[in-house]
């Protein structure tokens, strides 16, 4: 939990001011993602740095897109959530993906449209934007895929 403090304090220091409110993650949340073995930690010696989520499909909040359209919406994917690390560490979302394409080509991501830091990464990490998703709460996402054949 405390890696998701330290997320949230680099969100609202970006200007994400919305993303994460008030008690999410949870501590329910967390241990939900790890009861459907998606709970993933990065670890910088003995001490965690980093965390996310790695969940199969098919993700309910992605069922419908708007304003575009999944690059591929016929194969089975993976979804990234809860992607958050600690602010003095780098290359936390390099080792993430890196991590998910070793077990999937086809990965979904969403964020929130403040989130100008990943948004940065996904672009830069070869992600396509696709459109919009309404996450379970209706607030809106931006919505990104990678699929290498």
């Amino acid at each position: 939990m405390q890696v998701m403090a330290a997320a949230k304090t680099i969100m609202r220091q970006s200007g994400n001011m919305h993303q994460w409110g008030e008690g999410y993650p949870s501590e329910s949340t967390i241990t939900s993602d790890m009861a459907h073995h998606g709970a993933f930690v990065i670890e910088e010696g003995e001490r965690l740095v980093g965390y996310f989520a790695f969940l199969p499909s098919p993700d309910p909040t992605y069922l419908k897109i708007y304003e575009g359209e999944w690059l591929d919406d016929t194969l089975p994917y993976h979804v990234v959530h809860r992607i958050a690390s600690l602010p003095d560490v780098h290359g936390i979302f390099a080792s993430m993906m890196d991590f998910c394409l070793s077990h999937d080509k086809n990965i979904r991501v969403d964020t929130h449209r403040d989130n100008l830091i990943m948004q940065h990464n996904l672009q830069k990490y070869g992600f396509a934007y696709c459109g919009i998703i309404y996450i379970l709460s209706g607030d809106e996402r931006l919505a990104y895929q990678l699929l290498i054949p």
